[in-house]
C-alpha cells in the first residue's frame, strides 16, 4: 500500500466507524474512486485497533470512573451509575458477539455486494431519520437502564449487515427510546469498544495464525491515522449534533446509497 492509501482508507474508516453514515459504503467508494484493491486483514486490524485507542483516548474519564466503581465500594450514587453503566455496556455487546460468531462468515460470502450495501446505506439512513423525527429527545445518558441498553445491543447486532452503520442503527435505537441525540451517540460510541476490540482480536489471531504478513510501518501508521481521525470525528459529530441534529447524516446516506446504486449499474 502506498501512503496516499493508507492515509485516505484510515481516515475513511476512522471517521465512518463513528459517524452514523457506514464504513462499508465509503471504503467501496474510495475503493471504485481511485481504483484500489482491497486493503487486506492486516489493515483492517490496524483501523480497529486505532479507532478503538480514538474512543479509550476521547472517554478516558468516564471508563475510569467506570473502573473504579467497579475496584472501590460503592459509597455515591454516581459511583452507582459508573458501575451499572459498565455492566450495560458488557450485556448491550452479547447480541452483536454472538451474531457476530455465528454468522460472520455468511456475511462475508454473501453480503459483501455492492446493492446490498447501497439499499441497506439508502433503507437504515431513512429509519434513523424516522427515529429522529419521532423520538423523544429529553432523556439522558444517566437514564439508560438494562431493558434499554439490551435493545440498542439487539440493533447493534444488525450492524453486521454491510451498509447498516453501526453507530447508525444505534443511533436510530436510542433516539426511538427517547434518549436526545448526544446521549444516544455517546452511549453508541461507549458500545463500540467491546464490538471493535472483538473485531481486531479476531483479525490479530488471523494475522498471527499466518493469515497475513506484517509491514510493521503500514501498519503503525494506519493505526495513528485511524486514531487521529476516530478522535477528531467524535468530537466533531458529538459537537454538530448540537447544532445541526441528525437530518444532515440522512440526506447524506441517502445520497452515498444513490450513487452506490448507479455505480452497481
Amino acid at each position: 500500500m502506498t501512503l496516499l492509501q493508507i492515509i485516505v482508507l484510515a481516515f475513511i474508516q476512522g471517521l465512518t466507524e463513528f459517524l452514523p453514515v457506514s464504513s462499508s459504503a465509503h471504503l467501496i467508494l474510495g475503493s471504485q474512486i481511485f481504483g484500489w484493491t482491497d486493503q487486506g486483514l492486516v489493515f483492517d486490524v490496524a483501523t480497529h485497533l486505532g479507532t478503538l485507542l480514538a474512543v479509550f483516548i476521547y472517554f478516558r474519564r468516564e471508563l475510569l470512573e467506570m473502573v473504579r466503581a467497579w475496584l472501590a465500594p460503592v459509597h455515591t450514587p454516581e459511583d452507582r451509575q459508573h458501575r451499572a453503566m459498565g455492566v450495560y455496556l458488557v450485556l448491550a455487546s452479547v447480541p452483536a458477539l454472538l451474531v457476530g460468531g455465528v454468522a460472520h462468515d455468511v456475511v462475508e460470502a454473501s453480503l459483501r455486494d455492492v446493492r446490498v450495501i447501497a439499499w441497506s446505506t439508502i433503507g437504515f439512513g431513512l429509519l434513523l431519520w424516522v427515529s429522529d423525527a419521532v423520538g423523544r429527545t429529553d432523556r439522558s445518558l444517566e437514564q439508560m437502564s438494562l431493558g434499554r441498553a439490551v435493545a440498542i445491543g439487539l440493533a447493534q447486532a444488525l450492524a453486521l449487515v454491510p451498509g447498516t452503520s453501526r453507530s447508525g442503527v444505534t443511533i436510530t435505537m436510542g433516539r426511538f427510546l427517547g434518549f436526545a441525540p448526544e446521549a444516544a451517540a455517546r452511549f453508541s460510541f461507549l458500545l463500540a469498544i467491546p464490538v471493535v476490540a472483538a473485531a481486531g482480536g479476531y483479525g490479530a489471531l488471523r494475522v498471527a495464525g499466518g493469515d497475513a504478513e506484517i509491514d510493521w510501518l503500514q501498519f503503525m501508521l494506519a493505526v495513528a491515522f485511524a486514531a487521529l481521525a476516530g478522535w477528531l470525528c467524535i468530537a466533531a459529530f458529538l459537537a454538530l449534533l448540537k447544532r445541526v441534529g441528525l437530518l444532515p447524516f440522512v440526506v447524506y446516506r441517502l445520497l452515498l446509497g444513490v450513487i452506490l446504486l448507479w455505480m452497481a449499474g
